[in-house]
């Protein structure tokens, strides 16, 4: 059951990736991401991703609906998947699902006439995890297995939200550090080697300054900066490696976001494997730091480095 749950939500971030690879149009092409969506009987679109809200779709979708929260109502076709994370998402009798149709958790409804050509998984977290209905008792005398999965699988979707969001707010300076990644992978690897040494260096004598009080604000001003540079760099990372693979299937020119999210799905299935998983994570935090401060969070080619008279920004027009 554990496997079963974990292709499910790969299945979730791959058809996140697999629908924003284009690029978005405006009018009744593109994708769609609103919080209350309606989609009429004469309207199409490629895609939808609903955050919370509702949707009501009576026309065509040409790929994926993709629900977190909220409510789907389906009178229309969908050509791709529908995908719903704790949302309710009802069939009505004209409704046409050519895809999968992927339910975790929230409801799904089915009401007679409706047609499903693909596969119908629905779970709830008490079917993944049986023990979790025995309340703290159950919890308790389960093994640490199936409980370190759950926590990296969450982690997989959280970051899966901080994609969405980094990608779609800054996509040039996301894919200008992925850039000198490519370029300088060697330099940029010891750049976050060189400040991970440093940064733990940091934040012990930030510790042991707590006793005096003076280490406190040092040591959240740390603790701020890790955060933002994990953020910056964990997206930077997965554009690389997505971007690679994208190309690698013969796809020339990924988007920012689609690189991103298949950078993730990979770097997750790497991160999986046991032993193996956290050598690969320890290397990746060294590109992640690198990433971050050697490009000056996607502005230049090397901080490090004096810029060459009239030269400009890379991340411009981003801000």
């Amino acid at each position: 059951m554990n496997k079963k749950s974990l292709f499910i939500l790969f299945l979730f971030i791959l058809a996140g990736s697999g629908l924003l690879f284009g690029r978005i149009h405006d009018g009744h092409k593109g994708i769609v991401v609103e919080k209350d969506i309606q989609i009429g009987p004469n309207d199409r679109q490629d895609n939808v991703i609903l955050l919370g809200g509702s949707a009501v779709i009576e026309g065509v979708i040409d790929e994926n609906v993709v629900a977190l929260g909220g409510r789907v109502t389906l009178s229309g076709t969908v050509k791709g998947d529908v995908i719903g994370l704790g949302a309710m998402v009802t069939l009505k009798p004209t409704a046409v699902v050519e895809g999968d149709v992927v339910c975790i958790e929230g409801t799904l409804e089915k009401e007679s006439g409706c047609r499903i050509e693909g596969d119908t998984n629905y779970f709830k977290l008490s079917h993944l995890i049986p023990k979790f209905e025995g309340g703290w008792k159950g919890f308790l005398s389960m093994s640490l297995v199936p409980f370190i999965l759950i926590f990296k699988l969450v982690m997989v979707f959280i970051w899966f939200l901080v994609t969405l969001v980094l990608a779609n707010v800054i996509p040039r300076r996301i894919t200008f550090a992925s850039e000198q990644l490519r370029k300088s992978f060697g330099a940029v690897l010891g750049t976050g080697v060189l400040a991970m040494v440093i940064f733990a260096f940091l934040v012990i004598i930030a510790a042991l300054l707590c006793i005096v009080l003076i280490g406190i604000p040092i040591l959240l001003a740390l603790l701020a900066a890790h955060f933002f540079i994990t953020i910056f760099g964990q997206v930077t990372v997965y554009h690389y490696f997505g971007e690679s693979l994208a190309k690698a299937f013969g796809q020339a020119k990924p988007s920012p976001l689609g690189a991103a999210l298949l950078g993730l799905l990979l770097v997750s299935i790497l991160t999986f494997i046991p032993f193996l998983g956290i050598f690969v994570a320890l290397f990746l935090n060294f590109l992640v730091f690198g990433a971050a401060i050697r490009t000056k969070f996607g502005s230049t080619e090397n901080w490090f480095q004096k810029p060459a008279a009239g030269a400009g920004t890379a991340g411009d027009s981003d801000l």
